[in-house]
């Protein structure tokens, strides 16, 4: 198996800080050569799984997100988990417990005759499921622009500051209070361009929207400054030392629910701290060193009594992460 060493793993910092930034650059901070950082990143890329994907952010997209659990026959559960994989409505999708179940992110359009067509009337159809039950993403903590702690570990303040300075990275505007920013047509069709791969040229960018070189770099450059969008880097989590994966479906009770979520969103192990709707209130994904890890994570760290309930599902397999089709 590929082992990483600094240089990788600066590699992919770098990336998750800018995800644009050229390669020129990046070599630079890391002290190394453009050619050998473009090696790194290719050999990255068809070993460790690494993508660059550009997402809408979730205010901007106009749509809902849904997490999905399915419960289905294991000889079954590989097909459906694929076909949702598949799909361009959904992300995040794995397979956990024992096999036997699947969790998907499941993204709606707010209103209209078929806005939950899939939740309401496709899965519910499908041969092999047995139990289903969505739960509306409400706030995330942990996750989606904010990455895992495990993969931007490799570059001290300094250099993050100086890619983001001399890349020219757009400070992201826009709070909670604020309006939202809807992405248009012309923005939608940008974004589909850079879905499967975020460091496509703007040439390749203006060829396949139509628009021209300087548009599409002005138009990238506003929507990062809306904080419309945002990049997301997959890796494979075992090349960084992750051999156990788990989602931790916690009960809390609702006056502490912004506390302990905010406090879990500064735990190392998690990569995803979000509020739900259901009998659960509150997912996290726990990426640990091993099940002795995971153990005293649960043991030690969130044994709090306002956490009045968790319910752990060992994650078997990913198919899909925010946006990436994983090999079948």
């Amino acid at each position: 198996m590929l082992v990483l060493d600094d240089l990788d793993r600066g590699l992919i910092h770098a990336l998750q800080v800018d995800a644009r930034a050229p390669f020129t650059l990046i070599a630079d901070v890391l002290g190394s050569s453009t050619q050998t950082v473009v090696r790194r990143y290719r050999r990255l890329h068809a070993q460790a799984g690494l993508r660059v994907v550009a997402l809408p952010a979730p205010r901007s997209s106009g749509t809902q997100q849904w997490l999905v659990r399915l419960t289905a026959a294991t000889r079954t559960a590989h097909d459906i988990a694929l076909a949702l994989a598949r799909r361009p409505d959904t992300s995040w999708v794995r397979l956990t417990s024992g096999g036997t179940e699947i969790v998907a992110i499941i993204h709606t359009a707010p209103a209209g005759p078929d806005a939950h067509g899939l939740l309401l009337r496709d899965i519910p159809r499908t041969a092999g499921i047995t139990a289903v039950s969505a739960h509306h993403l409400l706030h995330i903590y942990l996750g989606g622009p904010t990455a895992w702690r495990g993969r931007v570990d490799a570059l001290d303040a300094g250099r993050q500051a100086r890619l983001r300075t001399e890349a020219g990275t757009p400070d992201a505007a826009g709070t909670l209070e604020s309006p939202a920013y809807l992405l248009t047509a012309e923005d939608r069709l940008l974004l589909a361009a850079l879905r499967e791969d975020a460091r496509i040229s703007y040439a390749d960018l203006a060829a396949a929207t139509g628009f021209t070189a300087s548009t599409v770099a002005r138009r990238l450059a506003e929507l990062r400054a809306r904080g419309a969008l945002f990049f997301d880097v997959d890796v494979e989590p075992a090349l960084l030392g992750v051999t156990v994966s788990a989602l931790l479906w916690m009960q809390v009770a609702p006056a502490h629910l912004d506390a302990v979520a905010t406090a879990l969103a500064g735990h190392e192990e998690l990569a995803l701290v979000a509020a739900t709707t259901g009998p659960t209130n509150l997912v996290a994904h726990a990426l640990c060193r091993d099940a002795e890890a995971l153990h005293h994570y649960l043991t030690r760290r969130v044994a709090w009594d306002a956490v009045t309930r968790i319910e752990t599902a060992p994650v078997l397999r990913t198919y899909k992460a925010a946006a990436t089709l994983r090999a079948s």
